[in-house]
């Protein structure tokens, strides 16, 4: 199990000033977690960490072989239940980072639906939440196909976040070959689920996880929140029960990439220690 760190470590800093902490904790690996279209002035001066999806691939590799470390999947977590709108991350952006993925040597792209931020997105049925989502991942999944990438998606939403639903999309989605699953421990949990149900029924369609772990006073919002950014605590110090996770994805042989999603250096590096000591590998 490779374990990497997603590059949102230090406040109002670069994407260059991520890669660099990342190396000075001892991880050899990052995600491309922040991007955006064309320009942007908080990225041009330095104090955002974000990468523009038009970006030349030399400048990105310029920053993480300075820094010393791999990027082992480019973030496009868009918004899939709210209607097609240029000011939303959607099917354009993630079309974007797979091209990007591609460019960079990167087989894997994350994505997922996220919450609805609209009056129309909240009131979709079932049945339209999955035809939306699935009819917005038309063209990447095409473009993913024709390049080799793997588009994953992430439990980062009602649909995601549920074993059935999350089947049923899916289902689907179709193109086995290309698309495939990222588990989120944390979201998983938060969202209702048991992330280790999630391993059961996609076996070895996960390619990728982020490791949160939940502190207990959040098992009260179990089932009204989909997805957080970061969790707050280190691996082990929360209500998941992340060994048996561990466990469980080593004995479907599971040999991909993973993504801390932990906020702070100690607790990140406590966190890659904890999951040392679980693994038996």
């Amino acid at each position: 199990m490779i374990i990497g760190c997603f590059a949102l470590v230090e406040p109002f800093a670069s994407m260059a000033r991520q890669f660099q902490a990342i190396a000075e904790m001892g991880i050899e690996y990052a995600d491309l977690t922040d991007n955006h279209n064309g320009g942007m002035l908080g990225a041009e001066y330095g104090f955002t960490a974000s990468i523009s999806l038009d970006s030349h691939p030399a400048r990105i590799r310029e920053m993480t072989e300075a820094a010393g470390v791999k990027l082992s999947t480019v973030c496009a977590h868009a918004n899939l239940l709210d209607a097609a709108d240029p000011a939303v991350y959607g099917t354009s952006e993630i079309v974007k980072a797979i091209r990007l993925a591609h460019l960079l040597g990167v087989k894997h792209v994350i994505t997922t639906e996220s919450d609805p931020k609209t009056d129309f997105g909240r009131g979709l049925s079932p049945a339209e939440r999955l035809f939306t989502i699935r009819e917005k991942l038309q063209a990447p999944i095409a473009w993913a196909a024709e390049l080799g990438i793997r588009l994953l998606l992430e439990n980062h939403g009602v649909v995601t976040d549920s074993v059935e639903q999350m089947g049923e999309l899916l289902d689907s989605l179709g193109h086995e070959d290309t698309v495939g699953v990222c588990l989120d421990t944390g979201n998983s949990w938060l969202g209702g689920a048991e992330p280790l149900d999630h391993i059961k029924a996609f076996g070895k369609r996960i390619e990728h996880v982020h490791w949160k772990d939940m502190p207990a006073e959040m098992e009260a919002q179990r089932g009204t929140l989909h997805g957080c950014g970061m969790a707050v605590i280190p691996l082990g110090d929360g209500v998941i029960d992340l060994p048996s996770i561990v466990t469980a994805l080593e004995d479907i042989g599971f040999d991909e990439a993973t993504t801390l999603e932990v906020a702070g250096a100690d607790n990140v590096k406590l966190s890659v220690e904890r999951l040392k000591q679980w693994s038996r590998q």
